[in-house]
């Protein structure tokens, strides 16, 4: 009896977590780092005012490419995608698409730049393209921390032992990584005059 019952406990110890404290953990990982995410997007969101405005002042003409990025900016800033979201791929993609609309559109203010050489050695214009960049920098590193957390949120959930408590306790389900635009793969074209 003795034996079956040290048997037994010693068979259950390997079980014994489930998931219990790794899956919140891990869930709670991805959703802070989706929180980082929607940071910089934010941070993206607030400078391009001020890039507008200042390439408006030496690029009048080219009032469509700044009606193109304010639109991009003002629909990127109404799409909302919630922590509780993350495992909805539709959400993730309609959030992803807005956010890309901002990055074509702001291909197009780099391409003002070539056909005002003025425009470039502004002071006001080159530190906030030096603001733009880092923040797209840092959305690409906040994305790939994101993206690594639900890499791990997600293989708990799907091995052993860790899967049971997932699955039974607290019903998890896979989170949505973030993923590349369609055609991301290929540079913009660069248009000169």
């Amino acid at each position: 009896m003795k034996i079956r019952l040290a048997v037994a406990l010693l068979l259950a110890a390997p079980l014994a977590g489930c998931g219990i404290n790794s899956v919140p953990t891990a869930e709670e990982t991805a959703k802070a780092k989706w929180a980082n995410v929607q940071a910089d997007y934010q941070r993206r969101a607030d400078l391009i005012p001020n890039l507008v405005e200042t390439v408006k002042g030496f690029a009048k003409q080219e009032s469509t490419v700044l009606t193109q990025v304010t639109e991009a900016r003002a629909k990127a800033t109404q799409t909302v995608l919630s922590p509780d979201d993350l495992n909805d791929p539709a959400k993730v993609k309609a959030f992803q698409d807005a956010q890309g609309a901002v990055s074509a559109a702001l291909v197009s203010i780099r391409n003002i730049t070539e056909a005002y050489p003025e425009l470039k050695s502004n002071d006001n214009f080159l530190a906030l393209q030096s603001q733009l960049e880092g923040t797209e920098n840092r959305i690409n590193v906040s994305i790939k921390d994101y993206n690594e957390a639900v890499q791990s949120y997600n293989t708990i959930i799907r091995t052993f032992p860790d899967m049971i408590g997932a699955k039974i306790i607290h019903g998890a389900k896979p989170m949505v990584p973030f993923q590349s635009q369609p055609g991301s793969d290929k540079a913009p074209a660069v248009k000169f005059g």
